[in-house]
């Protein structure tokens, strides 16, 4: 059994010398708003995605729009013999997560000297990139 782990420990290894992630914490826009704007660029190519952010109206396409910029720039780090793909458009936005992040409570006064507590959401944004691999015909 040991073996085994270590033959899926070098494998993740490896897997992950090839991937670039990039993370954003504590983006203070509710993780709704965030999610709508990072289900457009799930599974499309960078250049594209890229695009589809510069021209989107929403606020949170801003800051996703740098995100991805610097998951672009850790990809080319980690694959520097691999410059070319990017321009091929093979490399694509793998997964793209948005997680909950805290949430500031403030009170406002409501009608009959009543307290309304208002929710200010932030969220946390993971962006994975990775190379298309060739399909190959069988």
């Amino acid at each position: 059994m040991g073996k085994r782990k270590r033959l899926m420990a070098e494998g993740l290894k490896e897997a992950k010398k090839v991937t670039a992630i990039a993370k954003l914490n504590d983006v203070p826009t509710s993780p709704r708003k965030m999610r709508l704007v990072a289900d457009t660029i799930r599974g499309k190519e960078v250049n594209l995605a890229l695009d589809m952010l510069k021209f989107s109206k929403r606020e949170a396409s801003i800051k996703l729009e740098k995100l991805l910029r610097s998951a672009i720039a850790n990809w080319e780090a980690k694959n520097q013999d691999k410059a070319k793909e990017l321009d091929n458009g093979n490399v694509y936005v793998k997964t793209i997560m948005v997680d909950e992040g805290r949430t500031l409570k403030r009170i406002r006064p409501c009608p009959q000297g009543r307290a309304g507590r208002i929710r200010k959401r932030s969220n946390h944004v993971t962006v994975i990139l990775d190379v298309k691999q060739p399909v190959e015909n069988k």
